[in-house]
């Protein structure tokens, strides 16, 4: 028994050492695999890292070749700028060098020239004496005489001289206006007919008169309170006539007096109702046709209360021209006139439009009507430029703007173009006296003639009291006595006739 226990632990030693040894055996087997692995991998690293410095050497080469010419091509650069700097250098020195030479010699010729002045001055100054000597007179009066000598020897000379500057100013300045008006003319196309107030009303017999009259004149007094006109019914058959200063209020009393004889109850309380439904329709109207002149000159932003005053202008007519009419035709002038000329449009336009909104209500105030109408754009705030041509488009100021002296002649060429307005003959007859009547007042003046209907009056002066020298002077006399003295739509041509005739008789 202790022999085979022997035996096992003998057995089981040499078994463990024979397990050992071939354990042993394999571990060392595969620490020569891992080692040779380890080997393979550090020779293949070493070999990549080979590689990647020679790659960074030559990335690092090809970088430093690459500075390299940039430095090349910046030092060429700085090279050629340098060069152009000292070109730009040299031709600068040159000019001021060439400024400096210039400057010295405008100093030499001023002297020189002061020398000169000086030279010459002192020599007029002994002159003067030697002459104030010779005449026995002061220099004032010697200069004095010479220039009567002068003016008495070459006064034809003096005279076709101005005569020519004249006509030559005057045939331009005439060109180019009649170019401008002309293109603003053509642009605006308006009816060439005229209007007058209509104050009377048609019935359709005269027992109307008596239904109008009413009792005791009760009709006819409440229609005169609520109307603010006189009613005149007379002797003139199946026609009534109102009578009264604003042009509104007429137009309120024929409007409910024609709907009342349409109607045929005439009696104070459907007076009433008829006087206030007219006056309802005339405000409308009077809106509607401010609103329309607005619209139909393209101003915009006026007052609605100032639409309302130039409204009015519908029912208002100046020489039986309809002044609303007159008024838009005005502005359309101007605005065209002022865009030949450059001028501003805006203000001329809006100008050319308000420029009669005074007489609206010119019945309830005294004084021109330029004034209160520019009395009225200062109210609603309008700008000081368009209140300046206002004011300015009759003269009662002295227009100091373009767009004033635009509006004024685009006033005058609204009232004076054919069928624009009517006059009375004896009006007339008035103004071609007056206009007689100032040309006559001049000394020297023979006869004189007011013709082509007071649009030229014609000057028959003395030829031995008037020279042609003189003919010039006193035709510019007249017509500023006939600006001052007269009012007159468009211009008046003074035309001085000096006339010499020599005789002889052969026996």
């Amino acid at each position: 028994m202790e022999t085979l226990i022997l035996w096992l632990v003998i057995g089981s030693a040499i078994g463990g050492a024979s397990g050992w040894f071939v354990r042993n055996a394999q571990v060392k087997t595969q620490t020569k695999g891992a080692e040779a692995k380890a080997q393979k991998l550090i020779e293949e690293a070493k070999l990549e890292a080979k590689e990647a410095v020679i790659k960074a050497k030559e990335e690092a080469t090809k970088i430093i070749d690459e500075a390299k010419k940039d430095e090349k091509e910046r030092r060429e650069e700085l090279l050629g700028l340098e060069k152009r700097l000292a070109t730009k250098e040299e031709n600068i020195e040159k000019k001021l060098n060439d400024l400096d030479e210039r400057r010295e010699k405008i100093e030499k010729d001023k002297a020189e020239i002061e020398e000169n002045k000086n030279f010459l001055r002192d020599l007029r100054e002994k002159q003067e004496k030697a002459l104030e000597k010779i005449a026995k007179l002061p220099k004032e009066k010697a200069l004095e005489k010479l220039l009567l000598m002068v003016e008495k020897d070459y006064e034809k000379d003096v005279a076709d001289h101005i005569r020519k500057v004249k006509e030559d100013a005057k045939e331009e300045a005439e060109k180019r206006a009649r170019e401008i008006i002309a293109t603003a003319i053509q642009r605006i196309s308006s009816e060439q007919t005229s209007e007058t107030t209509v104050t009377s009303v048609t019935i359709p017999n005269d027992e109307m008169k008596g239904r109008i009259i009413g009792r005791e004149g009760r009709n006819i007094q409440a229609i005169e309170k609520m109307t603010g006109c006189d009613i005149v019914v007379d002797d003139t058959p199946e026609t009534i006539v109102i009578s009264g200063f604003d042009p509104v209020r007429r137009q309120v009393a024929k409007l409910a007096l024609e709907r009342l004889i349409v109607d045929g109850r005439i009696h104070p309380t459907k007076i009433e109702e008829a006087v206030e439904k007219a006056q309802s329709d005339i405000d409308k109207i009077v809106k509607e046709a401010g609103e329309r002149a607005a619209y139909e000159t393209g101003v915009a932003g006026l007052p609605a209360e100032l639409v309302k005053v130039l409204g009015r202008l519908k029912f208002r007519t100046s020489f039986a021209q309809n002044v609303l009419e007159h008024s838009i035709e005005t502005a359309n002038l101007a605005a065209s006139i002022a865009a030949e000329m450059g001028a501003d449009v805006a203000i001329a336009k809006k100008a050319g439009l308000l420029h009669d909104v005074g007489k609206a209500i010119d019945q309830e105030m005294g004084g021109s009507h330029a004034i209160i109408s520019k009395d009225i754009c200062k109210k609603f705030g309008i700008d000081e430029k368009v209140q300046h041509a206002v004011e300015a488009h009759h003269e009662d100021v002295p227009p100091t703007t373009v767009e004033a002296i635009i509006v004024l002649a685009s006033d005058a060429i609204s009232a004076s173009r054919p069928g624009a307005r009517r006059d009375s003959i004896e009006n007339y007859i008035k103004r071609l006296k007056e206009l007689e009547e100032i040309a006559s007042s001049f000394d020297g003046v023979e006869k004189s003639f007011a013709i082509q209907a007071g649009r030229e009056v014609r000057v028959m002066v003395m030829p031995e009291k008037i020279s042609d020298l003189e003919a010039e002077k006193l035709a510019k006399n007249v017509a500023r006595k006939i600006e001052s003295d007269l009012k007159f739509p468009g211009q008046i041509k003074v035309n001085v006739i000096r006339e010499t005739r020599a005789v002889e008789y052969a026996k």
